[in-house]
């Protein structure tokens, strides 16, 4: 596959436009002609405001229209218009730079809105949850402004899960530079706040930027920090605390997975596993879902990155469908690829390529930005056949036969 530097500009930009978008809708996007956007296409009579133009309604940085570095993996327009909203509003609102139009909302409607967004956020609709924290931003930063100084505790800390949640959608796009930049606020803010548990939040938010970005020393130090700051008297412990402490320590032992520390793993997995087993169903809370059946499926995958298939085959044994659905649905998602990937070890050839079918045709814009699934495909390599093919097409591959990637290793594959 050529390089994107190898393209002409004008061959970049009918790439980015896609089969969604026609000539005549670019135009009008833009306000220019239909010829100049078929000029520009030819590379023929093109200037740089045209570019400037076409790189804005296209959602593309100009430097990527030029070539100078590739379009984001994964991205369509629909993403990238929504990393630029997103980006504009992250980084202006920590400014205090508000729109003329910005209007306060109160804390209950601010609360609801950042809950919808969790929930767009665990069903792996990221675009969407994107493109609706970028004005909830603005809103609990305007909220916040026109608070009393003595009475914005509990802003600060509406703010902080709106910048988490900013953070979490940037990293699952791929977007590090602006998951490091509102992570970081919402540390800011959660200190600000009255919450003792937001800063470990936020933590562990930055642990996980730390692991997409193969930082893993860093991630694990700070996840095991998150997870001891809150570690709960299980005794009196509430269930709002058992779910994030479940959730965070569960964490830690997926980063300590990553490095191959089979000790470490082996420990925060007995504490995930004993905190699951003292709630004894799912619980939501703080943006998170944590419970008996989301420590055992977590599970599988954490054997698997560490290399014990039988042991990760035994578990996917006990976990019946009809537990799984009280999950969300990325977490559903993120065990049947755990489950496919151990089924691939165990060459397990066809029960993993119908398991992973089965996910990419029920998830297909969660799967859009998952590396796993790619990896899956490769590892079952030359044992093609009709489903191979299927499920290397709704992936957007190439067969592993003919492609001639290199088997990627699957502890980062993250």
């Amino acid at each position: 596959m050529p390089s994107w530097s190898s393209y002409s500009t004008g061959e970049r930009i009918k790439i980015l436009r896609g089969k969604s978008i026609s000539q005549e809708q670019l135009a009008a996007m833009t306000g220019l002609s239909v010829a100049t956007i078929q000029a520009a296409e030819q590379d023929r009579r093109r200037t740089f405001p045209t570019l400037m133009a076409i790189s804005a309604a296209l959602g593309a940085d100009i430097s990527v229209i030029e070539g100078q570095q590739p379009p984001r993996r994964a991205m369509d327009q629909d993403d990238r218009m929504m990393v630029r909203a997103l980006s504009a509003a992250v980084h202006d609102t920590a400014a205090g730079l508000l729109p003329e139009a910005a209007e306060p909302a109160t804390h209950d409607d601010l609360r609801r809105a950042t809950a919808l967004c969790w929930e767009m956020y665990w069903r792996g609709h990221y675009t969407e949850a994107g493109a609706t924290v970028t004005p909830l931003l603005v809103a609990a930063a305007a909220t916040l402004r026109d608070r009393p100084t003595g009475q914005q505790s509990i802003m600060w800390g509406a703010l902080s899960d709106v910048y988490r949640i900013a953070a979490y959608v940037a990293n699952l796009v791929g977007v590090r530079d602006l998951a490091y930049a509102a992570i970081g606020h919402a540390r800011n803010a959660a200190e600000k706040g009255d919450d003792a548990l937001r800063p470990a939040l936020v933590d562990s938010g930055r642990a996980w930027v730390y692991m997409r970005d193969a930082r893993l020393d860093d991630a694990l130090r700070l996840a095991e920090k998150a997870a001891t700051d809150i570690e709960p008297r299980f005794s009196r412990a509430t269930p709002d605390e058992l779910a994030v402490y479940g959730s965070h320590v569960n964490f830690a032992a997926v980063v300590a997975s990553r490095k191959g520390d089979k000790e470490r793993a082996a420990d925060f997995l007995s504490q995930s596993n004993a905190t699951g087993a003292r709630m004894g169903t799912e619980h939501r809370a703080h943006g998170t879902l944590f419970g008996p059946v989301t420590a055992t499926t977590q599970a599988v995958g954490i054997n698997v990155a560490m290399g014990q298939t039988g042991k990760a085959l035994t578990l996917i044994q006990s976990i019946h469908d009809g537990e799984t659905a009280q999950l969300t649905e990325a977490a559903r998602n993120r065990y049947a690829m755990d489950k496919a990937m151990a089924q691939a070890d165990a060459k397990m050839w066809d029960a993993s390529l119908e398991t992973l079918e089965v996910a990419l045709r029920g998830a297909p814009e969660w799967a859009r930005h998952q590396t796993l699934p790619s990896v899956i495909a490769e590892k079952v390599g030359r044992q093609s056949n009709v489903r191979l093919a299927r499920v290397s097409k709704l992936i957007g591959m190439r067969t592993p036969v003919d492609s001639g990637f290199a088997a990627a290793d699957r502890r980062t594959a993250l």
